[in-house]
């Protein structure tokens, strides 16, 4: 006995011992000892080693990161904590960040920190400009049996008969030629049915007043009324039962705890989600129009959004349905939209006709007069010459890409002062055909697409209120001095595929813009990075050009400073670039992209960059890597650098001096391979 506790006593001195070794480890190593750790736990492939002659171990791939798994349980500080801990992604050529961590998803600009559900099943987050996405994570379930519904990601307990009417809106939608009035009968006399059974169980046990309370909000339900609960009725009830007898409380409080059971199980039946719609199991439809909904051939209902997406329909179908918020007649045959082609359907906030052969003469003047609601209109790929006319003032998207407009004169947007998106690509629209007053009317536009066009010059009259500008594919040949006078909002401005030359764009042009953090000038008949350049920029993108030459201090008067610079694709050699190229940027370079030119050495500087996280050199002509070219031998700091492109060269592997990438804290994000060959 005294053996084990002197041995226990042992092990006590030398656990302590222990502890106060690592108390005596700083703050600062520990946590730099703890991320490395998390680092090499994080790598999730072996790499072989390739270490021969003094050689670091490389590898010509980057490891693909995870995703963090989102719980709908936790709050929304803890869900975005979670995806911002997520380690970096490489970018690609079309990267163009948005103004202030947003993110630009299929033309549409989301907030940063903002969460959208793009599929069933998927939940995406726009972090700090990078588009984070995931696979929704299930909700356990405590039943023996579960099933997964049709066009759900999530199982379920399996329903039994008697629920089965009551979750139709969460299995299957109600098919074609079945009228809405059979629906909501059905779903009533299914709740009638629940009802009646619950109050046979309680009228044996109920009071005066309970009854009163009850025949009260019976009332309710027959005057069409939803019957809603109020808080503590069931407690009340239970009090009042006490005064009967213990057995009458016992048996009230069994069907108490049954009825709060079957609702936790309607619960977790039905958990929230952001990317559908749903409504409680025994609440009633909307009231639909007297009469019958009759859907045509191919067309489909889900709650309020009437579906005929390639339906072969020649004409817009007569509906009678107030209650409908959305119709989707994508990829018909329509050709006409009389006057009264949505009288039936006041309240639609969406509607969506693309993809038809519908023709500027075969929309009547008064089409759309009566969508009080109508916020949303997509026309795209029709046949259309010219904006229809009295569009509702309530629009906030308009979309006419991809028709045959010619014109925009000063009275086709009149009155959509509520517009944000206007789309118009894919036409013959040019500052010749469109009115400098055109866009005056719209005092809330924030987002113009005008790719595609004719437009030899910025289209002049663009509102104060603009944000993202889109002119790409344009002949657009100079960037004059009052081409941006009124725009002080404008944040990104893309320009790729057009003709514009250095000497083109005037010194005063957008040099003095303040929230001007995005340009994109790639594809164009550049010689040399353009001076000038707005104060604010953040992001720069010039692919595709001809530039041999990064002038000196051309980035210099810039604040914050430049954080992404992409010159792929150009004629850089190393007589073009030299320290002073980068001044100015030397603190806030986090992406810089070099590769596909002609350099044969790293360009100086690379080592002063402090904040770079990605470097791009591949594919060009370098032969060597000198000592300190990427990290400085007197400095012990890591380096920022997650990944580094040096591929496609011509450089000998086993000639790179072992402490050539000593400061970069993981050799996997180094690809080396393959490189050419004399």
């Amino acid at each position: 006995m005294k053996i084990a506790v002197l041995f226990c006593f042992f092990l006590l001195i030398i656990f302590q011992t222990d502890f106060g070794q690592n108390e005596e480890i700083p703050r600062k190593q520990r946590r730099k000892i703890y991320h490395r750790r998390l680092r090499k736990s994080s790598t999730s492939h072996k790499h072989r080693s390739n270490r021969q002659l003094g050689t670091p171990q490389t590898t010509i791939f980057t490891p693909v990161a995870r995703f963090p798994v989102v719980n709908f349980d936790y709050g929304m500080e803890e869900k975005f904590e979670s995806f911002s801990s997520f380690p970096g992604v490489e970018s690609s050529y079309n990267v163009l960040p948005g103004k202030k961590g947003h993110c630009l998803v299929k033309g549409i600009t989301m907030y940063n920190k903002a969460v959208w559900s793009p599929e069933p099943c998927t939940t995406c987050l726009c972090s700090d400009g990078r588009v984070l996405c995931d696979e929704t994570m299930c909700h356990p379930q405590r039943c023996p049996q579960t099933v997964i519904p049709e066009g759900e990601c999530c199982p379920v307990c399996s329903a039994t008969e008697q629920r089965e009417p009551t979750n139709l809106l969460h299995k299957q939608l109600p098919p074609p030629q079945v009228g809405m009035d059979q629906i909501v009968r059905k779903e009533a006399l299914q709740s009638e049915e629940d009802e009646a059974m619950k109050e046979d169980t309680e009228q044996k046990t109920e009071t005066p007043e309970s009854r009163n309370q009850r025949q009260l909000y019976s009332e309710g339900d027959s005057r069409g009324g939803d019957r809603k609960q109020r808080p503590g009725e069931e407690r009340r009830l239970a009090h009042q039962q006490q005064r009967q007898g213990r057995e009458e409380e016992e048996e009230e409080d069994e069907e108490e705890e049954g009825e709060e059971d079957e609702e936790e199980e309607e619960d977790e039946e039905d958990p929230v989600r952001g990317d559908t719609f749903r409504m409680p199991s025994r609440s009633p439809l909307p009231a639909p129009p007297r009469g019958t909904l009759r859907l045509p051939s191919g067309c489909s209902l889900s709650y309020r959004t009437i579906s005929c997406i390639n339906a072969m329909l020649t004409q817009i179908p007569p509906l009678t349905a107030p209650q409908i918020t959305s119709l989707e007649l994508t990829g018909n045959s329509i050709a006409s939209i009389p006057d009264e082609a949505f009288n039936g359907l006041p309240n639609l906030e969406r509607l969506d006709l693309s993809k038809n052969n519908i023709t500027s003469p075969g929309i009547g003047p008064k089409a759309f007069k009566l969508l009080k609601k109508l916020t949303r209109l997509n026309m795209d790929g029709n046949n259309l010459i010219q904006i229809p006319s009295e569009l509702p003032s309530t629009l906030e998207e308009l979309k006419i890409n991809e028709n045959n407009l010619q014109a925009i004169d000063k009275e086709s947007l009149s009155d959509l002062y509520q517009l944000v998106t206007l789309e118009l690509e894919g036409n013959n629209l040019s500052e010749v055909n469109v009115n400098p007053l055109a866009f005056k009317p719209l005092k809330s536009l924030a987002y113009l697409r005008l790719g595609k066009n004719k437009f030899r010059i910025i289209p002049q009259g663009l509102p104060a209120s603009i944000e993202e500008l889109y002119l790409e594919n344009n002949q657009i040949e100079e960037i004059t001095e009052i081409c941006f006078n009124h725009t002080r909002k404008i944040n990104v401005i893309v320009l790729r595929y057009n003709k514009i030359e250095e000497n083109r764009i005037a010194p005063l042009a957008w040099i003095n813009q303040e929230n001007l953090e995005s340009i994109d000038l790639s594809y164009n008949k550049l010689y040399h990075v353009p001076s000038y350049l707005p104060k604010s920029l953040l992001h720069l993108v010039l692919l595709g050009n001809q530039i041999e030459r990064i002038p000196g201090y051309v980035f210099g008067h810039m604040e914050p400073g430049l954080e992404y610079l992409y010159l792929s694709f150009n004629k850089l050699a190393d007589d073009g670039m030299d320290r002073v190229s980068f001044y100015g940027a030397y603190h806030s370079l986090r992406e810089l992209f070099l590769d596909h030119n002609d350099l044969k050495s790293v360009p100086p500087g690379i080592q002063e960059m402090k904040a770079l996280h990605f470097l791009r050199l591949n594919n060009n002509k370098i032969r060597n890597i000198l000592p300190e070219e990427i990290c400085n031998a007197e400095e012990d700091d890591d380096s920022n650098l997650e990944h580094l492109h040096l591929e496609n060269n011509y450089i000998k592997i086993r000639e790179i001096p072992s402490y050539t990438f000593s400061c970069i804290r993981s050799y996997s994000s180094i690809v080396l391979k393959p490189q050419n060959i004399k």
